[in-house]
């Protein structure tokens, strides 16, 4: 009786380990395998790709060449960042953005994408030359002001609209010679600092005048560039901008010609912790430092 059940607990045993082992042998045969998903696949950032740097073309994720990819690097041109947007791009390049839109064929301002290469000069210009030569346009004609105190012009969207006609700046023997005069009454509370502030903090009181550096035309009036609450950008040749943030009221829109010293904003805190005029004149896109143009006090 006894041997009759060991022979039966052997049995059960050999065939439990059996069955395991046909089990773990099943799971190892290919056939059997589950099939991998890429959950990352279409999900990824584009590629960014710096200027100069890059391969011969810069590519999604996809594959697809990014747009303007075959400029890549090249002088007149500008390789998206994060964060960037047209207003942006148009002040880092010293253009306006409107005309980066024409530039580029873009159906929708509002979107571009890391990594897309835009054309930053006029179609034709000779990029060696850009920005240096003199400028030979017609005589500025002004236009009153439209926008009542109190009202803030222009949204912060880049609209998607037609890019205008717009009026030409004043003729002058050369792109740097400008009038310049001090935007604001108030003192310097900050100075130029060209990898922090970028410009000057002129403090003051809230509604105090906020005036035009110098004869020019609005390329962009609103509060779509973060950090610079409500802002003015005037465009005063093909060197120079100069850009005022911060105010409460702006008094101008875009496309507008205003003279040197007209009102154009009065001073606020809107983006900042206390009242001032943050101001900046940019080179072909880069901030130097306002103190060294603008006139002794």
């Amino acid at each position: 009786m006894v041997m009759k059940n060991n022979r039966s607990m052997d049995l059960v045993l050999w065939a439990v380990l059996g069955f395991a082992a046909l089990t773990l042998l099943g799971c190892a045969t290919p056939r059997n395998r589950a099939p991998v998903e890429d959950r990352n696949v279409g999900t990824r950032a584009p590629v960014v790709v710096p200027a100069g740097t890059a391969p011969a073309e810069a590519v999604k994720e996809n594959g697809k060449p990014l747009p303007g990819a075959e400029n890549t690097g090249k002088l007149g041109y500008y390789t998206v960042k994060p964060g960037d947007t047209l207003i942006r791009v148009g002040l880092e390049t010293g253009q306006n953005w409107k005309d980066l839109v024409k530039w580029n064929g873009l159906d929708n301002p509002n979107v571009i994408e890391v990594g897309q290469v835009l054309r930053v000069v006029a179609p034709g210009t000779d990029v060696g030359v850009a920005g240096t030569r003199p400028v030979t346009q017609a005589k500025v004609e002004t236009r009153p002001l439209d926008a009542r105190p109190g009202a803030v012009a222009a949204s912060g969207a880049a609209p998607g609209t037609t890019p205008t006609t717009v009026a030409p700046v004043a003729a002058r023997e050369a792109d740097d010679d400008i009038n310049w005069m001090w935007p604001a009454n108030g003192p310097v509370a900050t100075v130029f600092d060209d990898s922090h502030s970028k410009g000057l903090a002129i403090t003051g009181k809230a509604g105090d005048p906020v005036f035009a550096a110098a004869d020019g035309r609005v390329v962009y009036a609103g509060s779509g560039l973060r950090g610079y609450g409500n802002l003015v950008i005037l465009k005063h040749n093909n060197t120079y901008l100069t850009a005022y943030a911060h105010n409460q009221t702006l008094l101008v829109k875009e496309d507008q010609a205003v003279r040197r010293g007209q009102k154009i904003a009065e001073m606020g805190a809107t983006d900042a912790e206390r009242v001032q005029l943050h101001f900046e004149i940019r080179k072909l896109g880069k901030p130097i430092d306002p103190a060294k143009l603008l006139p002794p006090r």
